[in-house]
C-alpha cells in the first residue's frame, strides 16, 4: 500500500497506522522505538498486522473526529455500510489498541485477521485461550491479549474470524500489551475508552487558538506532532516508523523514531505560536537533559527519554517497504559530529528565554560551556545536518550555525543582562562571518555553496536570512535564493541538494531520493523575506496538496511516482505547516523565526 493509504492513531507513547483497508501494519510496544509487533509495513502479512474489513470489495471514506486522533473508516459495500473506529487510549500503563465495528445499513459480512509477531516480525508467540475467553499471546519479555465477544480460531499461524454487523450493531475489539511476566490487564469498555479518548484529544486541541485560510492544516499537524510526542519526557520524535525509503528501491533507509536536536528551534515556534507553551516547555525541558554533561560528548540524536545508546543494525529477516533495504534500526548519526546541532540548542535556548518560557537556572551555565567549546571547535570539519556518510566537510550550514550559536550568546548579555565572556564571544563571532563570506560564497554562481571553495548548491542554505547571519536584502541572500530555485526546485518542492553520481562523494550513498519537504517549507520562508508572497503561498498550497486525505505528510515527495516517500508521519513536515501558515497569515512582515 502506498504511504498516502496509511492514518496514524497514537496514545503519545507510540503510534500505529492504519490502512485504508482496514489493516494495522505497523505498531511498536510499549513505546515508539520497541520492537514492532506489528511490521507487515516493511515486509509480508505474516510480519505482523491487524485487519478487520468487509469480505467484500468496499468503497472506503475515512476522517479523523475533527480535531482528535480517533479514526473513523467507512466501508460502503452491495451488502450495506459499516464503519471502523480506531483509537489508542491516552494511558498511563498498559498500551491499548482499541477498534469498534459498527453497522451503518445493511447487513455486512465480516473478516478478522490478526497475525502477532514480536521483535519486528521475527518472533512468533505462544497462544492460547485464558479462561474469560481472551486470546493471549507470549514471547520473551512481551505478551498481547485480544478481547472481543466474536469467535476466533487459528488459522495456521494467524488468528482468525468472520463474522456480520448489522445496522445499529457495535462489535469491539481491544488489543493490550503488558510485560509477559505480569497478568494482563482488564479488558476496557471499548465504546467507553473510544468516547474518552475523543473527549481527551478534543480538549486538547481546544487549547489552540488556530484560525484562517488554513486552520485545519494546522489543526491537523498540531495533533500530529502531539501523537509523536513521548508524554513521559516531552521529546518529540522525528517519526513513527523506520526504514521507510526516500525512494523506492534505495538504500537511503534510516530509523527516526528518536529526538533530534536541530528540530528544536523549528519545534519551538511552532508550539508557541499555537499556544501550547506547556509543550514547548517540555520539549526544552527535554533538550536540556539529553545534553546535560560535557558539550564534547553530546549527539545529534536521542532516545524519547534521552537515551545515548542508538546503535544501528539491519534486520535481514524483512524484505523492505516495496522490496527497499537494508531495513535497519538504530541510527548511526550518534557517532557523528554536526556542528550546527549546538547552533540549534543555543538558539532554542535563547527563543525560550525571549518567548516567555519559564526560567531554567541550569540553561546559562549550559549555554556559556557550549560557547567555549565552539570557540575551540568552530573550524572542524563535520557531517553536516544531513548526516552525509562521505568524507567530512567544511559545511556552510554549519558553519552558520556555530555563528547563530554565538550570536545568541551575546544577544543574551546585551538583551538579558546575563554575564559572560561577551568580547571574546563577539570576536569570534566575526571571524565566524568573515570565513563564510570569504570561502562560503561563490562569485560565479552568485550564490552561497554547500562547503567551501565549492560550486555546489544546498537548501539548508535558504536558512541564512532566517537566522539573521545576512540581510534578506543582501545581494548574495537574494543570489542565493535565486540559484536553489533555478536548480534545485521541481513541480514547486525543493531538493536538499542534487543526488546524483557526482553527488556520491558528498553523502556517501547511491541513488536519488524525493523531494524533501521540510527544505519546500525553507524556501517559502524565503520568498517571504524578499517580498514574494504570493509566490510563497503559492508554493505552500503545493505542498499542502499533497498531503494524504486525512492531512498527513511524509519525509518527502517522489516526484516521478508523484507518491509521498520516506518515514510517516514526519514532524518536521507538519512543524513546517504550522510556522509556513502562522507566516503567511499573520507574520509575513516578519518571520516567524526572527532572531534578531
Amino acid at each position: 500500500m502506498e504511504l498516502e493509504g496509511y492514518a496514524v492513531i497514537g496514545d503519545t507513547h507510540s503510534v500505529a497506522l492504519v490502512g485504508r483497508n482496514g489493516s494495522i501494519d505497523w505498531l511498536c510496544l510499549p513505546r515508539f522505538d520497541s520492537g514492532a509487533c506489528f511490521a507487515g509495513l516493511l515486509g509480508a502479512p505474516g510480519h505482523g498486522h491487524f485487519a478487520l474489513a468487509p469480505r467484500s470489495d468496499a468503497r472506503v471514506e475515512r476522517r479523523y473526529r475533527d480535531d482528535t486522533l480517533v479514526l473513523e473508516t467507512d466501508f460502503r459495500t452491495s451488502e450495506g455500510v459499516v464503519r471502523l473506529i480506531d483509537a489508542m487510549p491516552v494511558r498511563d500503563r498498559h498500551p491499548q489498541v482499541v477498534r469498534v465495528v459498527e453497522g451503518i445499513t445493511g447487513a455486512v459480512p465480516m473478516r478478522l485477521e490478526l497475525v502477532m509477531r514480536f521483535d519486528y516480525g521475527r518472533v512468533v508467540p505462544w497462544v492460547r485461550k485464558l479462561d474469560d475467553g481472551r486470546l493471549l499471546a507470549i514471547a520473551g519479555p512481551d505478551a498481547l491479549v485480544l478481547a472481543t465477544a466474536m469467535a476466533t480460531r487459528g488459522k495456521g499461524l494467524e488468528t482468525v474470524a468472520e463474522f456480520t454487523v448489522h445496522a445499529g450493531q457495535r462489535v469491539p475489539f481491544s488489543l493490550s500489551w503488558h510485560p509477559s511476566n505480569e497478568p494482563p490487564p482488564p479488558p476496557p469498555d471499548a465504546t467507553r475508552v473510544i468516547e474518552e479518548t475523543t473527549r481527551w484529544w478534543r480538549s486538547w486541541s481546544a487549547r489552540h487558538a488556530v484560525s484562517g485560510r488554513y486552520r485545519d492544516a494546522v489543526a491537523r499537524s498540531l495533533v500530529t506532532l502531539k501523537a509523536l510526542t513521548y508524554a513521559p519526557t516531552g521529546g518529540i520524535l522525528a517519526a513513527g516508523t523506520t526504514s521507510l525509503p526516500e525512494r523506492i528501491g534505495g538504500v537511503r533507509n534510516w530509523d527516526y523514531r528518536y529526538c533530534w536536536l536541530r528540530d528544536a528551534t523549528f519545534t519551538l515556534y511552532a508550539l508557541m505560536h499555537a499556544g501550547y507553551t506547556e509543550e514547548a516547555g517540555a520539549w526544552r525541558d527535554w533538550l536540556l537533559r539529553a545534553v546535560a554533561g560535557d558539550p564534547g560528548d553530546w549527539q545529534t540524536v536521542y532516545g524519547p527519554a534521552g537515551e545515548r545508546r542508538l546503535d544501528e543494525r539491519t534486520l535481514a529477516w524483512l524484505p523492505g517497504y516495496e522490496g527497499s533495504s537494508p531495513v535497519r534500526i538504530g541510527n548511526r548519526a550518534t557517532e557523528q559530529l554536526q556542528l550546527d546541532v549546538y547552533g540549534e540548542v543555543l538558539d532554542a535556548l535563547h527563543q525560550a528565554r525571549r518567548m516567555g518560557l519559564s526560567r531554567n537556572d541550569d540553561a546559562w551555565e549550559l549555554q556559556r560551556l557550549v560557547g567555549d567549546w565552539l570557540e575551540s571547535r568552530w573550524r572542524d570539519v563535520d557531517h553536516g545536518l544531513w548526516e552525509v556518510r562521505g568524507t567530512p566537510r567544511p559545511f556552510v550550514h554549519s558553519k552558520m550555525m556555530a555563528w547563530t550559536g554565538l550570536d545568541r550568546l551575546v544577544k543574551a548579555v546585551e538583551d538579558h543582562g546575563l554575564s559572560g565572556p561577551v568580547a571574546e564571544w563577539r570576536r569570534t563571532r566575526a571571524e565566524i562571518h568573515d570565513e563564510v563570506c570569504r570561502r562560503g560564497f561563490n562569485a560565479a554562481l552568485g550564490s552561497f555553496t554547500q562547503s567551501y571553495d565549492s560550486d555546489v548548491l544546498d537548501a539548508s542554505l535558504l536558512l541564512m536570512p532566517t537566522v539573521g547571519f545576512l540581510p534578506h536584502d543582501d545581494p548574495r541572500v537574494r543570489g542565493t535564493i535565486a540559484a536553489i530555485e533555478r536548480s534545485l526546485v521541481r513541480d514547486g518542492f525543493v531538493l536538499r541538494y542534487a543526488t546524483d553520481e557526482s553527488s556520491r562523494n558528498v553523502d556517501g550513498l547511491p541513488g536519488r531520493e524525493g523531494a524533501f519537504i521540510a527544505c519546500s517549507f525553507w524556501m517559502v520562508d524565503a520568498l517571504v523575506s524578499i517580498g514574494r508572497v504570493d509566490d510563497a503561498r503559492s508554493m505552500f498550497d503545493r505542498i499542502l496538496s499533497v498531503r494524504n486525505d486525512v492531512g498527513l505528510l511524509s519525509e518527502e515527495y517522489d516526484l516521478e511516482r508523484k507518491r509521498l516517500v520516506g518515514n510517516f508521519p514526519q514532524a518536521f513536515a507538519h512543524v513546517g505547516i504550522v510556522n509556513g501558515a502562522y507566516m503567511l497569515e499573520g507574520g509575513a512582515r516578519i518571520s516567524h523565526r526572527s532572531r534578531t
